[in-house]
């Protein structure tokens, strides 16, 4: 970041540059300019085909939005990559910066939002941090369980409830895979697993269905995973105060109003036998 002014001058030598930090850890950089600059420590590959279409920043409470499009022109950003999810919700950071002094400056933060792709071409979403203004800053109420399992709100230890599995057989038709030294197929269903090595590693992926064949994952397999392959397996729960109860014994921590009276109260009318 510097104080530099861009286009102070009739010519100058500017480009676009930017970064994306997947979930994963990954962190890829790009510029539009003809070759591959590095930008505090950081190198940026030359991708000139990638352009920011439009970004609109205003002083409003609306998010602003930004939207980029170009081709597929590094395998660092793949169209299987994005169809497993590895993009979903990445960190992006755009800007200017001289190609000569490097000196840059930061045009706009957020996050990936809905990627869609055509002839070999994407175009994505950017979401600012505004977008988290329209997050209710105060809890609904639900009969269900609104915490997330072994967070804060929860309170259960995490670690009591993730195992390292190991791949014993997959369906690849059916997109099931079997882990040996698994928890019961009952525990895992609503849980998620993060792929410790292998095509997928460093990827979570949820848990849509479980039995005694296997486990269904919301994400594709990948026909390269091999037995052997490490994951770690968070078990799962449901969010219903009977569950919390019994499987658990943790009702006092249970976020939700079961007993809560539901919308169809304001429309009933009284009868004869009440």
């Amino acid at each position: 970041m510097s104080g530099h002014v861009f286009f102070t001058t009739e010519l100058e030598g500017v480009a676009t540059y930017w970064s994306i930090k997947r979930r994963d850890g990954m962190c890829l950089g790009f510029t539009s300019h003809n070759r591959d600059l590095v930008i505090d420590s950081v190198r940026y590959r030359s991708a000139p085909g990638m352009i920011p279409s439009a970004i609109r920043r205003t002083a409003q409470l609306e998010r602003d939005t930004v939207e980029v499009e170009g081709v597929l022109a590094h395998d660092s950003i793949s169209a299987e990559d994005m169809e497993q999810g590895r993009f979903d919700n990445a960190r992006i950071s755009i800007g200017l910066v001289d190609w000569e002094t490097l000196e840059h400056t930061s045009l706009f933060h957020g996050e990936l939002g809905a990627i869609s792709q055509r002839d070999g071409s994407f175009e994505a979403e950017l979401r600012s941090a505004k977008a988290r203004l329209e997050v209710d800053v105060v809890a609904r109420t639900s009969p269900t369980c609104r915490a997330a399992f072994c967070d804060a709100a929860c309170q259960l230890s995490a670690s009591r409830f993730t195992h390292i599995v190991e791949v014993s057989s997959i369906d690849l038709e059916n997109n099931r895979v079997s882990f040996s030294a698994a928890p019961a197929p009952a525990n895992i269903l609503h849980g998620s697993i993060k792929w410790i090595d292998g095509p997928h590693a460093g990827m979570t992926m949820q848990v849509i269905d479980a039995d005694a064949a296997g486990i269904v994952f919301d994400r594709p397999i990948s026909s390269d995973i091999g037995a052997g392959t490490r994951a770690f397996l968070r078990e799962g729960c449901d969010h219903t105060l009977a569950t919390c109860n019994a499987r658990f014994g943790n009702a006092a921590n249970f976020q939700g109003e079961p007993h809560l009276p539901g919308n169809d109260l304001l429309t009933s009318y009284p009868t004869s036998s009440s």
